[in-house]
């Protein structure tokens, strides 16, 4: 299988990755903080390691501050209900995935006033204005995704950051398709929580996320056991407890270290760079196929992450990744759960066909893909003309 729908989940995984989850059944098969014996603290040991990694990879205050989810999605919904009241003002980007949108309707329902910044294409300036005048006196909180699922444009997040913090808000980042791709510091970006997909640029397993918190949560969306301070019937203020109720997912945790290992030794500027470059070649090859939609201009360095997404003339973007799937490539056809940034481009009825490199994938595979598409391409017209 060539795969390219590395934005939903990097498809292969680094030995280092496989080797290191593997181990932890044999070598840390004990529960980190529950226990006085020696297992349990060997795998706490390995869990405050990885939190070491992740702190100094995104800039974090202290190893404290980094917190194991389940996921980006869960990582966003714990900042989301854990800071907004009724009342409160949110300000959303119009590019935001589901896992941003869904919650913010249900705190909307709740009371919460929210508000959506248009995204200007290709401006980054006129953006930060949007931002700007979406702010209101009751704004707490501006989320806004680090690089869309869906177009690839990276958002200025910087500049962002710098508003927010002038005008005392918190300010949250889903960087979902940029941690492990593109530099990310917490502190010089002004960003106050940092929402983090393992599973994608970290190379990690499925079923592990980050939260990076910089600010207090003041009610924990999930409440229960923790290690520490058994005798309190309420849970612990201190982080990483706090948000930490219940076993956490040793193996997962300990692919993310190995996942980080990996990308330090790369590099994360060869990293984004080899993608990117494998992207543009790619979105070349489609530029040149008869019937090939692109709705985004070509990916270039610091301005798109290595996401392309393009439709066929006269086939539904689902038949397109069916018939790709045929051909032994994956890709992903539809709305990528992400329906704003398809009302924006006006895809919202038919979706689009998104392709995704990664480190790991070639300039052959990029051929063989182009190829396939072609041919799909040429059938298309040919069932047209009869």
């Amino acid at each position: 299988m060539i795969y390219f729908d590395n934005a939903a989940t990097t498809g292969k995984k680094p030995l280092g990755v496989i080797k290191a989850v593997n181990s932890s059944f044999y070598e840390l098969s004990a529960n980190p903080g529950r226990g006085g014996h020696k297992a349990s603290l060997r795998a706490s040991e390995a869990v405050y390691g990885v939190r070491r990694k992740v702190a100094e990879l995104f800039g974090a205050k202290g190893e404290e501050n980094v917190i194991f989810t389940s996921s980006c999605t869960a990582s966003i919904n714990y900042v989301l209900k854990g800071i907004l009241k009724p009342k409160d003002g949110l300000v959303i980007s119009s590019l935001e995935h589901n896992s941003v949108t869904r919650p913010a309707e249900t705190l909307k329902k709740l009371g919460v006033n929210v508000t959506v910044a248009e995204v200007i294409f290709g401006d980054k300036e006129a953006t930060v204005r949007s931002f700007e005048r979406a702010i209101a006196p009751n704004t707490k909180a501006v989320l806004c995704t680090h690089a869309s699922n869906v177009t690839g444009e990276i958002m200025p997040i910087e500049q962002i950051g710098e508003l927010c913090n002038k005008k005392g808000i918190i300010f949250i980042v889903d960087a979902a398709q940029t941690a492990g791709v593109l530099p990310i510091d917490v502190g010089k970006m002004n960003i106050d929580f940092l929402c983090i997909a393992p599973h994608k640029g970290l190379y990690a397993p499925m079923g592990t996320g980050i939260l990076i918190a910089g600010k207090n949560i003041d009610t924990p969306l999930i409440e229960g056991g923790t290690g520490v301070n058994s005798a309190l019937s309420v849970q612990p203020d201190d982080y990483p407890e706090r948000l930490e109720s219940g076993t956490l997912n040793l193996p997962g945790i300990v692919g993310i270290g190995a996942g980080i290992d990996f990308i330090n030794k790369k590099g994360i500027a060869n990293i984004y760079k080899t993608e990117l470059e494998l992207a543009k070649y790619i979105y070349n090859g489609l530029k040149r196929i008869k019937g090939c939609i692109l709705y985004t201009p070509m990916p270039e360095y610091g301005s798109f992450v290595p996401v392309i997404s393009f439709n066929l003339r006269g086939i539904s973007a689902s038949d397109t990744a069916d018939l790709l799937d045929k051909a032994n490539i994956a890709v992903r056809g539809g709305l990528h759960c992400a329906p704003f940034a398809h009302k924006r481009l006006g895809t919202i009825e038919s979706g689009t066909v998104r392709i995704s490199p990664a480190i790991f994938n070639t300039k052959n595979e990029a051929d063989l893909l182009i190829s396939a598409i072609n041919s799909i391409a040429n059938n298309v017209r040919y069932r047209h003309k009869k």
